[in-house]
C-alpha cells in the first residue's frame, strides 16, 4: 500500500495545500489500491480517466489558491447516484446498461466549485 493511502483526509488536505503531494499523485495511489482490491468488487464501474482529469483540475485550483476544503481528495460515488455517462444500476438488474445523461444532485454538488 502506498504511504499516500495511509493518510487521513485532513493529512492529505494539508499536504495538498503545502504542495508536498499533488492531486494526481494521490489519485493514482487510490486508483492503484482500488485495482489491487478488485476481487472485493467495491468499484463496479471504475472511472480512472474521469478521476485523473478531475485531479489535474484540482491541482490547478490548489496552485491558484482557489480551492474548497476537500479539493483534490479522491472519492468514490455509489452507482445509485447518477453520474453523466457512467453506468448507474443501483444493484438492480432492471437498470443494467443504464447510462444517465444527467448528474444527480449529489454528484453535481460534489463536482461544482464552491465559492
Amino acid at each position: 500500500m502506498s504511504e499516500l493511502n495511509a493518510l487521513t483526509i485532513a493529512e492529505a488536505r494539508d499536504r495538498l495545500r503545502a504542495r508536498d503531494i499533488t492531486a494526481p499523485e494521490l489519485t493514482d495511489a487510490c486508483l492503484a489500491a482500488a485495482d489491487a482490491a478488485g476481487a472485493l468488487n467495491a468499484f463496479v464501474h471504475p472511472t480512472p480517466e474521469i478521476a485523473r482529469v478531475q485531479a489535474r483540475a484540482a491541482d490547478a485550483r490548489l496552485a491558484a489558491g482557489d480551492a474548497p476544503a476537500l479539493c483534490g481528495i479522491p472519492l468514490g460515488i455509489k452507482d445509485l447516484f447518477c453520474t453523466r455517462g457512467v453506468p448507474s444500476q443501483a444493484a438492480s438488474g432492471i437498470l443494467k446498461g443504464f447510462r444517465p445523461e444527467y448528474e444527480s444532485t449529489v454528484t453535481q454538488k460534489l463536482s461544482t466549485p464552491a465559492r
